[in-house]
């Protein structure tokens, strides 16, 4: 092995200039375009995530009674915004990966070293990656899409055509569901073809009160509304009812029995409580007032039908 020092004799400026005119200065200049491509795309996508913040927070600010619910609806803003937010990390590390691979393999070329047997090595491993990952691929960008646009999030119930359940965990491959047996199912985002948010921004609670045919409907109905007037003044429904409980009227005749319809707007996922309240409350207000309900078709246990 030669050790000996190279010959300077003949090294002139000229030739030192013309040497960082060449490789060296083309080595920088895709450094330094690489590195700026980094920050456009990181500067984009930060846009991109404020953008969507902000049209969130718009959309749950107009929702009808957002103002009586200002801590559900700031609640669904944050996790809207973490979602968001770490979205944008994950294309953030993307980004990066892509534009540092595409710089190093720039530098490598103008080196000198081949590239032609890495990346034909690359390419034989990708298809086969591909191959073998195509489910995967389609999870993962159905769960990015899922996401960006916010289709449902945890504490939401959702119907994905397969199951109706609570979300538990949502990740880029698989949400997590707990139907109302108790059982948790793992669906892959790539299977699920629609979803059906029950309780995404608000909730509605539909009440329906069967009272007798021969009752006076215009008491039954004016019972029903002072009922559910006092029960929107009570404090402990302030943030749950995003507005006063709407008694629309007669909902059907049938059996000899009238069913008035009651629908009230609630934050998210708590229109099952509502729904108890108003039955309990009206029942209450009935046996005051002397409103009856529809006579039972079989006899009771303890005796016979009443009459």
């Amino acid at each position: 092995m030669n050790l000996s020092m190279p010959d300077l004799s003949n090294l002139t400026w000229a030739g030192v200039g013309d040497w960082l005119v060449g490789t060296p200065l083309l080595i920088i200049t895709v450094v330094v375009v690489g590195l700026l491509a980094r920050f456009v795309l990181h500067r984009l996508i930060n846009r991109v995530v404020a953008t969507a913040t902000s049209r969130r927070a718009e959309r749950l600010a107009s929702i009808p009674g957002a103002g009586r619910a200002l801590q559900a609806v700031r609640g669904a803003n944050v996790r809207h915004v973490q979602r968001t937010q770490t979205m944008g990390a994950l294309l953030k590390s993307i980004t990066t990966f892509v534009v540092l691979g595409i710089t190093a393999l720039t530098v490598l070329s103008l080196v000198g070293i081949p590239l032609g047997p890495m990346l034909a090595s690359a390419s034989v491993g990708g298809v086969a990656l591909a191959f073998g990952a195509q489910s995967l691929v389609k999870d993962f960008l159905s769960g990015v899409f899922m996401i960006v646009e916010d289709q449902y999030g945890v504490g939401d119930v959702i119907d994905t055509g397969e199951v109706v359940g609570t979300v538990e965990n949502v990740s880029l491959r698989v949400t997590q569901l707990r139907d109302a047996g108790g059982m948790t199912w793992y669906v892959r985002n790539g299977e699920i073809v629609r979803i059906g948010n029950k309780t995404q921004g608000w909730s509605t609670a539909i009440v329906d009160i069967p009272v007798a045919y021969d009752q006076d409907v215009e008491k039954a109905i004016s019972v029903i509304r002072d009922v559910v007037s006092v029960m929107d003044d009570d404090d402990a429904f302030k943030d749950i009812l995003l507005e006063e409980p709407n008694v629309v009227g007669v909902e059907s005749i049938a059996n000899g029995a009238i069913t008035i319809r009651i629908i009230a707007k609630t934050i998210a996922n708590e229109q099952f409580g509502v729904q108890r309240e108003i039955r309990e409350r009206v029942k209450r207000a009935f046996d005051r007032e002397g409103v009856r309900s529809p006579l039972p078709v079989m006899a009771p246990y303890s005796g016979p039908a009443p009459k």
